[in-house]
């Protein structure tokens, strides 16, 4: 990358970096960039920030380990942890999802709906749920819709971020904690809180639960 190039990049209080800028965004997609990982984006961030592992655990609270974890697409992070990452490395965190490119609209069909990475499946499931990105492909997002899939978990962490969110229950059944207060959802039943708030979403009753799911992160 030229001299010109790299003073583009954001520093703190400085200008947009390649991350942010529509315009470089164009050029990542015809470098083939929209082929990379969620974690590659994520390690690619860190690196034009000049931070190591251990700096990025201690600007997000996520453990080392699981950052390199993340960064080697052996774990998926819960939506939640990417919203500190996008925080910590002034960057949306729908980049990480898809970068999308610079248009007024997108369509995803029904059938055209694919996962956040091949390994989702797998590495998510000790969360609790399944996402798939509703709009990959439209940049520069300022809402984050997913279709979510809550599965039985036994362990479910609080989460707490910056943003809002916005649950809408499809089908099956869920329970719902946002701070002190603990709610039950099924079908048709919706929900709409503030991310500052610890909070978390499970399914209940042994079945899997699906949900749509909006996510606004104040960026």
């Amino acid at each position: 990358m030229d001299e010109k190039k790299k003073k583009s990049r954001r520093t703190p209080g400085g200008t947009e970096d390649f991350l942010t800028h529509s315009s470089q965004l164009e050029r990542a997609k015809a470098d083939g960039r929209e082929k990379e990982s969620l974690g590659e984006r994520i390690r690619k961030a860190r690196e034009a920030h000049n931070l190591t592992i251990d700096e990025l655990s201690a600007r997000t609270g996520i453990d080392a380990d699981i950052l390199k974890h993340v960064e080697a697409n052996i774990i998926i992070p819960p939506l939640g942890d990417l919203v500190k990452l996008g925080k910590a490395l002034e960057t949306r965190m729908g980049f990480f999802i898809s970068p999308g490119v610079d248009k007024t609209m997108t369509l995803v069909r029904a059938h055209q709906r694919k996962s956040v990475s091949r390994h989702v499946g797998k590495s998510s499931a000790r969360y609790g749920y399944l996402y798939e990105s509703l709009a990959p492909e439209k940049a520069n997002r300022l809402m984050e819709p997913f279709m979510i899939t809550l599965t039985p978990a036994e362990e479910v962490e609080p989460s707490t971020h910056d943003g809002q969110e916005f649950l809408f229950v499809l089908e099956g059944q869920m329970m719902a904690r946002v701070g002190d207060r603990t709610e039950h959802l099924g079908p048709g039943d919706a929900i709409y809180y503030d991310s500052s708030e610890p909070h978390f979403v499970k399914c209940v009753g042994g079945k899997e639960t699906r949900i749509l799911a909006v996510l606004y992160t104040g960026r």
